[in-house]
């Protein structure tokens, strides 16, 4: 018999003033989406307007009412839309006894473990997993803190949570020296490209963009293509022939998300690094999603703190066949607005193929630059 799938409570805030750039409504949407990716059942959905942060992530009215959901609906798990303190997550599951609260890092770390094929993928996972963790090792024992000293406070709970600590920063130092050999591996192979003098293009974009499909239409080839967040996280590089005899290199990258745990882009900063060799970035961008400037913007500050936002840059506007046949183009200014982001744009659909030809020429131009 299967196991039931964790029955999950949504819970967002907004602090009034703050300059998010995602509605509320539609962060909370992906967050659902995530949820549902990660197995979860969404029961319940809360969202809440603040002016300013609280230690419990909401406001003392509203986790009455979280208390209240949880215990009518049987919840058994509560999922928040920000990255937590690990006060607030502490506070939190006091408040919700027998709850198990995480926040969007979490989930989407989760997410990565599970689908982390490569040995390469799971340490970087490994790796995020065990720093979001290490400030969090302390909720675990303040029962102990809590008694006030005396008879059973005095030893055991230090040495435990010092050994715990100790634990997760060997591991973390171990990864590490992991994840560098690796990195130099890859930046060896990559100097074994550049001697090959074909020219080396990546495709990045938010997640579920559509960059597989489209690695999968140039190339021919059969990398997992599937309409899910996350569906691909280990770089894949294929040889794309050109039309003027030639060849590039073509390499998938993980796709981003608004709200990337800091963590994650740090481990898996030697898989991004096949990026910054780049002589030229392909920005996939589904054109079909309501959200697709917020997904560019997001995908923009990824690329900026990387220091790639230099880099030349072809917009490719993908997934033009879900758009209604009598939709315009260039009469839609959100979408004018997403194409001023570019110095070019190609519209496409690595689905069914349109637009590939002309994108493949707008490849060879600039990198013939």
């Amino acid at each position: 018999m299967a196991a039931q799938p964790e029955r999950v409570m949504l819970v967002g805030v907004h602090i009034k003033g703050s300059r998010a750039r995602w509605k509320p409504k539609d962060s909370i949407a992906e967050l659902q989406e995530l949820a549902s990716g990660a197995g979860a059942k969404v029961v319940d959905i809360v969202s809440q307007q603040l002016t300013k942060p609280t230690q419990t992530y909401v406001g003392k009215g509203k986790l009455e009412s979280l208390l209240e959901i949880v215990k009518a609906k049987k919840i058994d798990t509560v999922i928040c839309d920000d990255e937590l303190k690990p006060t607030q997550q502490l506070n939190l599951e006091n408040a919700l006894p027998g709850t198990k609260v995480i926040d969007r890092t979490a989930l989407i770390l989760d997410i990565f473990a599970s689908r982390a094929q490569t040995h390469e993928g799971r340490l970087q996972v490994d790796l995020a997993q065990h720093e979001y963790l290490l400030p969090r090792l302390a909720g675990q024992w303040t029962h102990l803190e809590r008694l006030g000293g005396g008879i059973g406070t005095r030893g055991p709970g230090e040495s435990q949570i010092e050994t715990d600590r100790r634990l997760a920063r060997n591991r973390i130092s171990k990864l590490k020296k992991d994840i560098e050999k690796i990195r130099e591996h890859r930046q060896r192979y990559r100097q074994r490209r550049k001697r090959s003098e074909l020219p080396i293009v990546s495709l990045v974009g938010y997640t579920n963009a559509g960059k597989s499909t489209l690695l999968n239409t140039l190339a021919s080839s059969g990398v997992i293509a599937e309409n899910k967040l996350f569906s691909t996280l280990d770089p894949v590089t294929r040889r794309i022939p050109l039309k003027n005899g030639k060849e590039m290199l073509l390499t998938d990258t993980v796709g981003f998300i608004q709200k990337l745990p800091t963590s994650l882009v740090a481990a898996f900063r030697a898989t991004l690094e096949e990026a910054e060799e780049a002589d030229l970035l392909i920005h996939v961008s589904d054109i079909s999603h309501p959200n697709r400037y917020e997904h560019c913007h997001a995908v923009n500050e990824v690329l900026d703190n990387l220091g790639l936002s230099t880099k030349p840059k072809i917009g490719a506007l993908n997934k033009i066949d879900l758009l209604p046949k009598e939709y315009k183009a260039y009469e839609d200014p959100s979408l004018l607005k997403l194409m001023d982001q570019f110095e070019q744009t190609v519209f496409c659909s690595a689905e069914t193929g349109f637009g590939i030809g002309e994108l493949i020429n707008t490849i060879e131009i600039k990198i013939a630059d």
